[in-house]
């Protein structure tokens, strides 16, 4: 008799970090849509129970007590289909970061994480205890095993034990953050353990957007030669099911193995109909990371609309642009605030824009505000030369119009700084930074144009003028961004060396760029951590972002 292939289902969700109720509810959905399909396995992400990174929610016994309870209640809903779901474990005073696995109304295994990371946006040691040894499970005939994101990242770990125990398949659920190039990094990792071990890999991964970061999905499916066999769709919620022909382990038992059932029920297996997912093209795979972590942030946080400062600038054209694309045009509602130094291109493009995109734009001209700042302060100001204290009153009184349209209407404001200004502290503290989330904070200049421009190739909705003339803030006469930083490419490239790679001063001059312009720029940095401590969140596209990723001291006289 022909040996079926084994059915497996990845259940690739977005959950909310708290909302137990509705993470239950869609769980519940998720499995009876397993169950209907014919699924012997269906696997979830990392924490799909709480919800990933829960933080100092995990500081709160009735957090954990409440979690181990919605747990508990799917197991009425689990029948002949073997659930495994990563939830909060606790033994003791100790808690885990765990991977539950259901059957037939059963808690039939619990898999505790071995490997807890604690770098970058990780500080899983803070609050979890490590799990122990391996663990395989057997389901009639299959043998695999279930392991957790971390685990499957080192050569000696879970998997080479798993492996070693006799399990063909690996299971390895996870919540793993989004940045740029991240993918690759996660193919070349499955790739080699699969081979190295000769085991089938199902990598599931969480679609989420939570605060600063993106979990972008991605999830997919490796066989033991290495070769992608099912890849799932980037940024998007999805029932992906797959038939493997998995080979019969020998084992002999020992305490490692938990045997699930000795044969694997019979079920109504719906046909499947395939689909080739390609990867998205790099600007294109950031594109939509921006728009699903702008989307949740808004849903998830019980906004309906947000408030833009638009001013005929490209960052502000792009964040516009992002948000009607997450959270449609009805939803975005532009300002052009006027001073006496804005131009009448600057007036033409931003209307220009909000026309294209079909949102509304109310004007608020801050002339005579600007006016009333000046009467009050001249008197104090006597004798000092005219310099950026004037020149920021524009952009704090724009905060300040910003934030009054938030508090009366019930608005989310979107700052619009990028991430070569935040870098640079090339922005005004409770002026342009006001907000609540700060959509492009880790977007590098040259990128925000890559990023217009990739969006403007489908149909052209930002104004080529904008994409065109020389960046300014328009806060004086005549005024660029020139004026104070070097070329965006420079600044770029040595911002890049420096915050994301950690290069000293000496070897980013070895790069080729001029010693004092390094020197400028890096003393830029240093000096304006406190700005940046200060800033919204916003969403971390780059292996290294300002928040969690770097957290340098205000206080520091430290430079090399």
């Amino acid at each position: 008799m022909k040996k079926e292939n084994l059915r497996l289902a990845i259940a690739q969700i977005n959950c909310t970090v708290g909302d137990l109720e509705g993470n239950f509810g869609k769980i519940k959905e998720y499995i009876q849509k397993a169950e209907i399909a014919g699924v012997d396995i269906v696997a979830f992400p990392e924490l799909a129970v709480t919800g990933y990174p829960p933080e100092d929610l995990l500081l709160k016994p009735q957090f954990v007590e409440d979690g181990l309870k919605s747990l508990k209640k799917l197991l009425k809903f689990v029948h002949k289909t073997v659930v495994i779901i990563g939830f909060v474990d606790k033994i003791g005073k100790d808690i885990y970061n765990a991977a539950a696995l259901l059957y037939d109304g059963k808690i039939k295994g619990v898999y505790r994480k071995t490997i807890l990371p604690n770098y970058g946006v990780f500080d899983e040691r803070r609050y979890f205890e490590a799990g122990e040894g391996a663990l395989v499970f057997k389901f009639g005939e299959y043998v695999f095993g279930v392991n957790i994101c971390e685990d499957i990242w080192h050569k000696n770990g879970p998997v080479k034990l798993q492996a070693t125990l006799g399990a063909k398949l690996i299971i390895n659920i996870n919540a793993s953050p989004y940045h740029a190039g991240k993918i690759k990094q996660r193919e070349d990792v499955l790739k080699k353990q699969a081979k190295a071990n000769r085991v089938t890999i199902a990598y599931i991964n969480l679609v989420a957007g939570q605060d600063e970061l993106v979990f972008d999905g991605q999830s997919m499916i490796v066989d033991s030669k290495g070769r992608i066999i099912k890849r799932l769709e980037a940024f998007r919620e999805e029932l992906a099911i797959a038939d493997l022909d998995i080979p019969v382990a020998k084992i002999k038992s020992t305490k490692a193995i938990v045997r699930v059932a000795d044969k694997i029920p019979p079920k109504n297996k719906i046909s499947l109909s395939q689909k080739a997912v390609k990867p998205l093209e790099p600007v294109a795979e950031i594109y939509q990371a921006l728009i699903l972590g702008l989307k949740d942030y808004v849903r998830k946080n019980s906004f309906k609309k947000v408030i833009i400062g638009l001013s005929g600038g490209v960052d502000s054209a792009l964040v516009a642009l992002l948000a009607v694309d997450a959270i449609g045009k009805d939803n975005v509602i532009g300002v052009f605030m006027p001073s006496r130094y804005s131009s009448q291109e600057s007036e033409e493009d931003a209307k220009a824009l909000a026309k294209n995109l079909g949102i509304n734009i109310i004007n608020v001209p801050i002339e005579e505000l600007y006016k009333a700042y000046l009467a009050v302060l001249t008197p104090i100001f006597s004798g000092q030369e005219r310099n950026i204290a004037e020149e920021n009153l524009q952009a704090r009184i724009r905060g300040n119009i910003l934030m009054a349209l938030s508090n009366k209407f019930g608005y989310l404001v979107l700052s619009t700084g990028n991430k070569s200004e935040m870098s640079t502290g090339y922005a005004t503290l409770y002026g342009d930074m006001a907000g609540g989330f700060a959509v492009i904070k880790d977007v590098p200049k040259i990128l925000v144009y890559e990023l217009c421009r990739w969006r403007n190739s489908s149909r052209r909705l930002i104004p080529e003028r904008i994409l065109t003339k020389a960046p300014t803030a328009e806060l004086k006469e005549n005024q660029k961004d020139s004026d104070t930083l070097p070329p965006y490419e420079d600044l770029d490239a040595i911002l890049k060396a420096y915050v994301e790679e950690d290069k000293a001063q000496a070897e980013i001059t070895r790069l080729g760029f001029d010693k004092k312009t390094v020197h400028r720029v890096l003393e830029m940095v240093d000096k304006s951590e406190y700005k940046r401590r200060q800033a919204p969140p916003g969403i971390k596209i780059t292996p290294k972002a300002f928040g969690k990723d770097r957290r340098m001291p205000i206080t520091n006289k430290y430079r090399d």
